[in-house]
């Protein structure tokens, strides 16, 4: 026996304290202090003073297919299968649950446990303590008590569609490892064979089912199960019952049981051979190593100098969690399409929450995983081609939830960035249907949040829009919102138009990204709603006034959340408010009536907006400010849903200097750089390098800049001087200058 298994070995079998394992297990597997180990899975898991951020400690690799994680509560709509404050493990999960308020589809649940069979979640958990708790993104630990005092270890790591664990059952005790497939009221099912060690079977289910035009019948996630060494007996269990279904499969005394598990959306046989493919050998140190590596290679793309221990960790968990989604949805040159309920040959993504993720997450992917980027905007098409749009927020199929069509922006951004690998002509087609086609029954429905059943939403009330100008509250829901929304649409369309060469599609369009002007009411300087008749709307109260959707016609926000909302054309927005001078004014009683809402998306650019008016350090200010209040090194961590990694993502170019205001432009707006150096590491092997000096917690305002040794004196940078290796320097200091002061941006149309 070597050193390494020698180590491994006694941590299974003392059952010591969590810091001696993870001292053997750090010698064991000869990894300390490279990315990985600055990655605090725990943020955003709990609740607190700074808020929730409905993420989990996955261990998984980045984009993977299917995630893993200890289940502490039974998820489901508003819940996730593991919180920071509970004390108790169900099982532990391969689910697809992409955020906190979405659903979960085609699950399947691991659960080791002694005693008599226990298959309900509440009657089979067991108590643990986080002191007794490893979890990292590439493997996951945990000490559970049962009822009779005795303790089981878990142990996880995986692949892109599987997972591998190892169970360390007590001396005197039979180990049991019980497979869930489906819950109660869904009809899934498993089966066993002996000879291979094998459990196998099926879930149908769907949470998200109701949302959307399509049923799906065809539908199921799969999964096969083998175990390294073969059991005293095996059986299924819940067939023909309400109750839960799936299986078990018993072993002697003591024993360290081994499981890999693989999962599909095609079969069991593509299940199996996921599995086969992805860890085709008992060796689960190996695993964990290649999925260790794979996070190292992203993670360590990125170094910080100047910040403290705790800054670490939030800078590289907000990388973990913005390289999580959208998740890998094809298997080896196939996929399930939950567009037409059949298979296809190609590559496909899912999980794109696009309402929250276009702003900053996916212009971190062009930086951190440029080569993911065509497969991802391909996927979009496919889904358009085989279900006739493309989706708003696929999970997997079509759920409606949210407004506007910002798939539209993230092809804008990839064509802006000389992203190629995708169908032009096809994402022609797309965009151009999403800012003409209005939805079928556009004007018998308001297109209510999470309405069931309804058909594709598409741009809600754009029949009004095409009419009008503007979208009427009286017509449909949240059509203030929408109508901002889908003018900043329209933009991203002029610009896709422009590189195609379409120069009347572009007039056109850019012209019409200026509809958001007919909601500015200059008595109140605020955007308002409209009624069909041309009439104000009530402007609304707070962000959760029941009448703001319905009445006034916000989405998650209020008139003070969308007013500055049109990001194509905020120096349009300087001269519609009448100057720099009463846009920074109204723009400061909109921070210090605390109308700002960083814990949600619609309000995550304004702390750069005074970048456009003339006082670039009221930025530098405000998001520094913003930083050191929404985030910290602890599971309460994140102020809100962190929503696949937007609110990770705004942390971590906010920490490098600056922000994509308006994503698909490609210039970032400069704020205050956190730390004295930040390097990014991009693909083409060049490396952008940031440097503050004298930076310090007091040291927020910038007195110079320069990019390559040249003078900077405009508050931006641009994709191209990220990915040319550029060199970006400021000179730090307590008091605010005048750096920047005299830039102003080109309204649209000029």
């Amino acid at each position: 026996m070597g050193n390494k298994d020698l180590l491994l070995n006694i941590a299974r079998r003392w059952r010591r304290t969590p810091a001696l394992l993870l001292l053997l297990s750090t010698f064991a597997f000869g990894q300390a202090h490279d990315a990985v180990d600055w990655v605090n899975p725990y943020i955003g898991t709990g609740s607190g003073k700074i808020g929730y951020g409905g993420t989990m400690p996955f261990v998984t690799p980045p984009f993977g297919m299917t995630n893993w994680t200890a289940q502490t509560r039974q998820n489901r709509l508003s819940v996730v299968s593991y919180k920071y404050e509970d004390n108790v493990i169900q099982g532990f999960m391969g689910t697809h649950q992409p955020a906190i308020w979405m659903g979960d589809y085609g699950y399947v649940t691991v659960v080791p446990q002694i005693g008599e069979l226990q298959t309900a979640p509440e009657a089979r958990q067991m108590h643990f303590s986080h002191t007794d708790e490893i979890t990292r993104p590439d493997y996951y630990s945990v000490w559970m008590t049962a009822k009779d005092g005795s303790r089981v270890r878990a142990e996880m790591t995986a692949t892109e569609r599987c997972a591998y664990m190892r169970f360390t059952f007590p001396k005197g005790s039979k180990g049991r490892v019980l497979i869930e497939a489906s819950r109660p009221g869904v009809a899934g099912g498993a089966d066993i064979d002996a000879a291979k060690h094998e459990i196998t079977g099926y879930n149908p289910d769907r949470t998200d089912r109701g949302l959307g035009p399509f049923a799906l019948p065809n539908f199921n996630g799969y999964f096969a199960a083998e175990f390294r060494r073969s059991w005293t007996n095996a059986k299924t269990y819940g067939a023909g019952s309400a109750g839960s279904h799936g299986a078990y499969a018993e072993f002697g005394e003591g024993e360290v049981v081994e499981v890999r598990i693989g999962t599909s959306f095609l079969s069991v046989d593509q299940a199996r051979e996921n599995l086969h493919k992805e860890i085709p050998e008992w060796n689960f140190e190996g695993v964990q190593k290649k999925l260790r590596a794979k996070w190292n290679d992203k993670l360590s793309r990125v170094s910080v100098e100047g910040a403290s221990d705790d800054q670490k960790k939030i800078v590289y968990t907000g990388i973990y969690h913005a390289l999580l989604y959208p998740r890998i949805f094809s298997e080896y040159g196939r996929y399930y399409s939950a567009f037409d309920d059949k298979v296809h040959q190609g590559e496909s993504y899912t999980a794109y929450s696009i309402w929250d993720t276009f702003r900053a997450e996916n212009s971190m992917i062009t930086l951190l995983a440029p080569e993911r980027v065509p497969g991802m905007i391909t996927a979009l098409l496919q889904n358009y081609k085989e279900g006739g749009w493309m989706p708003k927020w696929p999970n997997p199929s079509y759920t409606n939830i949210m407004i506007a069509t910002h798939a539209d922006s993230l092809i804008a951004e990839a064509v802006a960035k000389g992203i190629t690998g995708f169908d032009k002509k096809t994402a022609w087609d797309a965009v151009y249907k999403d800012a003409m086609t209005p939805p079928d029954g556009d004007t018998t429905r308001r297109w209510l949040d999470r309405e069931p059943h309804t058909p594709y939403e598409g741009r809600g009330g754009l029949t009004y829009y095409k009419q009008l100008g503007y979208i009427p509250t009286d017509k449909t829901d949240e059509a203030a919102s929408r109508t901002i929304e889908d003018s900043y649409d329209d933009w991203c369309v002029a610009q896709i138009a422009k590189a195609l060469g379409r120069q009347k599609d572009y007039e056109f369009f850019l012209k019409r990204s200026l509809n958001y002007q007919h909601l500015y009411n200059p008595a109140l300087s605020l955007m308002n709603g409209r009624t069909s008749d041309g009439k104000w709307a009530p402007i609304g109260g707070t962000r959760d006034n029941p009448g703001n959707r319905s009445v006034s016609g916000w989405t998650e926000g209020d008139a003070w959340v969308y007013t500055w909302g049109a990001f194509h054309d905020l120096p349009g927005m300087v001269d519609l408010m009448g100057g720099a001078d009463k846009y920074n004014a109204k723009l400061d009683q909109h921070f210090t009536g605390k109308h700002n809402i960083h814990s949600n998306e619609p309000s995550h650019h304004y702390g750069y907006l005074y970048d456009y008016s003339g006082e670039p350090w009221k930025t530098q200010a405000k998001v520094r400010e913003i930083a050191n209040a929404e985030y910290a090194n602890q599971p309460s961590g994140i102020d809100g849903d962190d929503d696949c990694g937007q609110m990770s993502s705004w942390y971590l170019f906010t920490a490098m200097g600056f922000y994509p205001v308006n994503p698909a432009s490609g210039e970032y707006m400069i704020g205050s750089p956190m730390f004295s150096k930040f390097a990014l590491r991009v693909a083409n092997g060049k490396t952008f390098t940031m440097r503050a000096k004298n930076n310090s917690a007091a040291n927020v305002y910038i007195q110079s800049a320069s990019l390559n040794g040249k003078p900077l004196n405009r508050p931006v940078v641009r994709y191209s001087d990220i990915m040319q290796g550029s060199n970006l320097e400021f000179v730090m200091g307590p008091k605010p200058s005048k750096w920047a002061s005299e830039w102003r941006g080109t309204p649209v149309g000029h």
